[in-house]
């Protein structure tokens, strides 16, 4: 898949099959576009095109609004569109200016004039243009004058898997991660830098990497211990997750920590990914760090109980 971060470095295709949209989550209602995308491209022997934005447009039109927060990284977007089949992805800035374009000139402007488009996929609710005013009826009437066709995936459809990218957000936000890999199709992830923490963990027998999440706009799931695997490098590894501010030693920030199962190594400064397979228990202040401690056995043990009637599942 070819990636471009502006809609002026893509070069206008013979036979573009083009879709729109910002695909946060990219969850099994974008998966069944995408999909449609890659087999019409390759049955009118076109080539897949995917448009989306990066800032979320929600964050330009009402920049005030700093509640909104994103399930993919970019990286990680591109990493699912990538393994879906799509040719081309454009992530394009999402300015003022490109808010203010008008209907019919993001119709002439965008899909025919910088894409070629000859066919566009998009849901039944798809709105573009100056104040979202663009819908399927705009795109109908010029259908003809730029010779595109266009595919609508009609709302049974996309109802059918009963999901949206608010969904996924309140599910993880109430720390409900098993029920948002269910919309998604895959397990919620967070990854970043292990960073130096206080080695409070460590003296009570739970060592945890500390993880700092470069990207500020992604999504952080609600506080809480979670059974999650680690992947570093080809490695994977079983673990428990835990965010949250750390009531116990009055902790002032939220943190990032994973303690990793039958693992000692050293890995400040490397890159970890965290897959949250399921929710465990809510944070809560503890009389001290014993009873914390008496408590992350009770976590380590749900943990692996969690992984056993994992791999005891017929699926």
């Amino acid at each position: 898949m070819k990636i471009y971060n502006h809609l002026s470095e893509f070069k206008k295709l013979d036979n573009a099959v083009v879709t729109i949209g910002t695909f946060d989550g990219v969850h099994y209602g974008h998966q069944k576009i995408v999909k449609r995308l890659c087999e019409l491209a390759h049955a009118t022997g076109g080539e897949s095109v995917i448009l989306t934005f990066f800032p979320h447009p929600r964050q330009i039109i009402d920049p005030e609004n700093l509640d909104l927060k994103m399930i993919n990284t970019i990286k990680e977007k591109a990493g699912i569109l990538d393994a879906l089949g799509v040719d081309h992805l454009i992530i394009t800035p999402f300015t003022r200016d490109f808010s203010n374009l008008g209907p019919e000139e993001y119709i002439q402007q965008v899909l025919v004039e910088t894409l070629g488009t000859k066919s566009i996929i998009v849901g039944y609710d798809h709105r573009f243009g100056k104040d979202r005013k663009g819908g399927m009826k705009e795109l109908e009437s010029s259908a003809k004058l730029f010779d595109y066709s266009i595919e609508v995936i009609d709302e049974q459809d996309i109802n059918d898997v009963a999901v949206s990218s608010t969904k996924v957000r309140q599910a993880l936000l109430r720390g409900d991660v098993a029920l948002a890999a269910k919309y998604l199709g895959y397990h919620f992830s967070l990854e970043g830098r292990v960073i130096k923490g206080d080695k409070i963990g460590r003296t009570i027998g739970f060592p945890t990497a500390n993880i700092f999440v470069e990207e500020s706009y992604k999504l952080i799931p609600s506080d809480g211990i979670y059974a999650v695997e680690v992947l570093m490098g080809t490695e994977r590894y079983k673990g428990m997750a835990y965010i949250g501010q750390r009531p116990t030693i009055n902790g002032m920030t939220r943190n990032i920590e994973v303690n990793i199962f039958d693992f000692n190594q050293e890995i400040y400064g490397q890159d970890i990914k965290m897959f949250f397979l399921e929710f465990l228990r809510h944070d809560v202040k503890f009389t001290g760090l014993e009873a914390l401690k008496e408590q992350l056995k009770q976590d380590k043990e749900d943990t692996l109980a969690y992984f056993k009637k994992l791999s005891q599942s017929p699926d």
